[in-house]
C-alpha cells in the first residue's frame, strides 16, 4: 500500500485546518498553503475532492475559506485518504479477483485480502481528533 503525495497533503492540510480553524473559523487555501508549504493550486484540487466528499464546506469572499462539515471525531484517516483519491489496497488484485489471470490458483490471495482489511480497519479507527 502506498499513500501518494496527494493523500499525505490532504491529511496534512486537514490537520492544519483543524489547528488554525478552531471554533469553525474559515481558513483560506492560501493560509493553509503557507502553513504547510504546499502549492495552493494543488490544495485547491485536493479541497475540491474533500468538499465533494462532504468533509469540508467552503464560503467565498472576504472571511471565506474552508471549515469542516462534521466533527473531527467523526472523520477517519481512511475517509480522508479515500476522499483525496487514494486507492487503499495492498495490491490491485486484492478485490478485483475476476480481472486476475491467477484467480482460483493463487494461494497468497487470502493473505493479501487479510492484510488489506487490517490496514483499512486500522486507518478507519483513527480519527482526526485522535491524531491531534
Amino acid at each position: 500500500m502506498r499513500i501518494t503525495t496527494k493523500g499525505r497533503y490532504a491529511l496534512r492540510a486537514l490537520l492544519a485546518l483543524a489547528k488554525m480553524g478552531e471554533d469553525g473559523k474559515m481558513i483560506s487555501i492560501n493560509a493553509l498553503s503557507e502553513a504547510e508549504g504546499i502549492s495552493s493550486m494543488f490544495l485547491e484540487q485536493i479541497f475540491f475532492k474533500l468538499k465533494k466528499a462532504g468533509i469540508v464546506t467552503s464560503a467565498r469572499g472576504p472571511g471565506g475559506g474552508f471549515t469542516f462539515s462534521r466533527p473531527l471525531d467523526s472523520l477517519s484517516v481512511l475517509e480522508v485518504l479515500r476522499a483525496s483519491g487514494e486507492e487503499m489496497v495492498v495490491l490491485p488484485c486484492d478485490r478485483k479477483t475476476s480481472d486476475c489471470s491467477r484467480y482460483g490458483k493463487c494461494i497468497a490471495h487470502q493473505v493479501i485480502v487479510s492484510v488489506n482489511d487490517v490496514v483499512n480497519q486500522y486507518l478507519d479507527s483513527i480519527t482526526l481528533q485522535r491524531v491531534l
